[in-house]
């Protein structure tokens, strides 16, 4: 992808998200302006996030709802949570093919309307004013009509869009990626979302856990606080509104009148002019619930005037009204005609707050109290509106900020990570190349995020080179310590065979010997346990060492030209004792563990061992005897078969061959002959070699 791509995709994603808050605020205006059953105000949401992914359609939902909020109604802040829903929605549904498929289509009208309608429903419901679940269900159903017709048009004219566009969209990437690297594939980019052990917790939920933990302990401290603030404040400033309204209803009535009032209603002087006066008073605030004027009695209430409401009809003149339980601790003080302070209450007439002031006749004397109720339900409802607006500001806040938070933090920090990682555990040192190839591979993550992410980079690309370097010097080292070694072992082992003067390359051909029976037994699948690379190189390496043992045989039985007595052939026989104690030696001073020097032990001590068991020293058969003495057994006896000595001439290798086969599951492991004769042409080239 060129640089001109690259900034035509930048342009394209700035103008998206452009082109989706001005097609949400039409909707909106349009709504609004011809007074619309349903809100047009997601359409841009649902295709700025069929195209760009869940990011731009955060920022446009985000910014719809706060526009409208500030220009158009204030309400639209507490809806913002169902444009920023649709956004996460509708990018779920698109990344998953919803808007290339209309039974698909269909499905996702029926998500957005269900989820939208419930939640929008709930919202409104608690803000306009709670009055119980019987009011909800019409209203939920009538808020679903809409929604679906929104919907319906909204993901019906998204749909079309995106198929009639999609031809110019597909050659360009939109979605929103804050790449701090090298680009990923969609391959690489899964690997990366993928990338932890089973068993640990991601680091992008620890992220997303901490986050949301964080914002939601501040947003809950936060709105605890300003809901009993507001709630507080609400009681006090109704407890004044009672307070000042019992004051005003008792300055309209004449307390020397009072028993008027009572004995003659409305036919007393004034009465109809006072009840007015009173009923003007209790409607200057939504608040108050009830006016009344009771005289207290020590055994009931008598009404002198009761102002009737759109509920409840009030009490005549002169009616008997009992004491609620609540006030029978205020009694004594009422009787004496003084203040008290409001009192709450939840009986007759419902959750109440109770304000009373005296009305007093010309001698100061308390003859009645003139009494204002504010309801305390409405006050609960007023709460829970506000509770809802604010948790609603808070969710759809809550939402936005994660979101940008974990994009930020997936791109700048969980898959920088995660590639390095990758990176790492796909680090092959087992060639030059492939070391060369894992740290180009490293180098090209090219991570960039200007922190400590980038230091850390820096210095594991300088590492990884540092010890690529020093593994390649050691290598290196290594394999002329090797060819030293294997250098070293070859001259004892020339020096060994020098005193035999009938042995000639005995040494170098049993150890190739060695390597083809070893590599035939790979292939056919033979102790795939045991067969690898590693130990077939310390078999071959160790091979020349099996005799020599024989430095401490003396000249005149080694080079003996003519049969050995019994007596000479048991200090022959020494040999491998011997071999096996020089060798002993060698191992005790080394310091690590050496497994070409513990093989030339096992062929230098086992190698004359038979499969039956009746070879020397100790006796050992089968699968008992170690597998390199069993095969350098084989190649020992052939080619000592094949080999003139001053005591005999070289058999063909046809007859040598035979021998071999003649001494199978007796002299020789039969799985050994059986590979050695699937390898005769090898054999045969080697036996052959040797003899120029």
């Amino acid at each position: 992808m060129n640089i001109k791509h690259i900034n035509t995709e930048h342009f394209i994603k700035i103008i998206l998200i452009f082109f989706g808050i001005a097609l949400n605020m039409a909707g909106v205006q349009i709504s609004t302006n011809f007074n619309l059953p349903f809100y047009l105000d997601t359409l841009g949401t649902i295709i700025v996030s069929g195209l760009g992914g869940y990011v731009p359609g955060v920022i446009v939902a985000f910014i719809t709802n706060n526009l409208s909020g500030l220009f158009i109604d204030g309400i639209y802040f507490y809806y913002t949570i169902l444009n920023v829903t649709v956004a996460l929605i509708a990018s779920f549904l698109a990344s998953r093919g919803y808007f290339n498929s209309f039974v698909k289509m269909i499905f996702m009208i029926f998500i957005l309307t269900l989820t939208n309608g419930i939640m929008g429903s709930i919202i409104s419901f608690l803000i306009n004013g709670y009055e119980g679940t019987l009011q909800f269900i019409p209203y939920m159903l009538d808020n679903l009509y809409k929604e679906l017709l929104d919907k319906c048009i909204c993901v019906t004219v998204s749909f079309l869009f995106l198929k009639a566009i999609r031809k110019y969209t597909d050659q360009y990437d939109l979605q929103y990626r804050l790449w701090n690297q090298r680009p990923l594939s969609n391959e690489e980019r899964q690997s990366a979302y993928s990338n932890y052990v089973e068993g640990q917790i991601p680091l992008q939920r620890k992220l997303f856990i901490t986050v949301t933990a964080i914002i939601s302990i501040i947003a809950f401290i936060t709105a605890g606080i300003s809901y009993f603030q507001y709630s507080s404040e609400t009681v006090r400033n109704n407890t004044q509104v009672a307070i000042g309204t019992a004051k005003m209803a008792a300055a309209v009535i004449d307390g020397d009148k009072v028993d008027e009032y009572i004995a003659q209603g409305e036919k007393a002087e004034r009465y109809i002019e006072i009840e007015e006066q009173l009923n003007t008073i209790r409607l200057s605030s939504d608040d108050i619930q009830y006016v009344y004027v009771y005289k207290i009695t020590p055994e009931c209430c008598v009404v002198v005037f009761d102002i009737d409401t759109e509920d409840t009809e009030g009490g005549e003149p002169g009616e008997i009204v009992p004491f609620d339980d609540a006030f029978e601790e205020y009694l004594p003080d009422l009787l004496a005609g003084n203040r008290i302070e409001p009192i709450e209450s939840d009986e007759t007439f419902g959750w109440l707050l109770t304000a009373y002031e005296p009305v007093q006749d010309s001698n100061g004397i308390t003859r009645a109290y003139a009494c204002v109720d504010i309801s305390m339900e409405r006050v609960q409802i007023e709460q829970i509106a506000f509770l809802t607006k604010l948790v609603s500001l808070f969710v759809s806040y809550f939402i936005t900020i994660v979101v940008f938070t974990m994009w930020i933090a997936q791109y700048s920090i969980i898959i920088p990570i995660n590639t390095m990682s990758i990176a790492a555990r796909q680090f092959a040192i087992n060639t030059k190349e492939s070391r060369e190839d894992s740290v180009e591979n490293f180098k090209n993550l090219e991570i960039k995020t200007g922190d400590e992410i980038e230091n850390l980079y820096d210095s594991f690309s300088m590492t990884i080179e540092e010890t690529v370097t020093y593994l390649a010097e050691t290598q290196k080292q290594a394999a002329a310590l090797s060819k030293m070694q294997n250098g070293l072992i070859m001259v004892l082992a020339d020096m060994v065979e020098s005193r035999d003067e009938c042995t000639g390359d005995h040494v170098k051909k049993t150890a190739a010997y060695c390597r083809i029976i070893l590599e035939q037994l790979r292939k056919d699948g033979e102790y795939k346990d045991i067969l690898n690379d590693e130990y077939i190189e310390d078999v071959v390496n160790s091979a020349p060492l099996h005799d020599v043992g024989k430095i401490k045989v003396p000249d005149a039985i080694l080079n003996k030209p003519g049969k050995l007595t019994d007596e000479e052939f048991a200090i022959m026989k020494t040999h491998t004792s011997a071999g096996a104690d020089i060798i002993q030696q060698a191992i005790e001073q080394v310091a690590t563990d050496s497994g070409y020097l513990q093989e030339a032990k096992n062929l230098a001590q086992y190698h004359h061992e038979k499969y039956n068991g009746k070879g020397y020293p100790t006796g050992l058969s089968g699968e008992d005897i170690p597998l390199s003495a069993r095969v350098m057994a084989v190649a020992d006896v052939f080619d000592a078969l094949v080999s003139k000595r001053s005591y005999k001439e070289p058999f063909s290798f046809e007859e040598a061959m035979k021998i071999i086969e003649e001494g199978s599951g007796n002299h020789f492991d039969p799985k050994i002959v059986k590979a050695f004769f699937e390898a005769k042409d090898q054999v045969y080239e080697i036996s052959q070699k040797f003899m120029k």
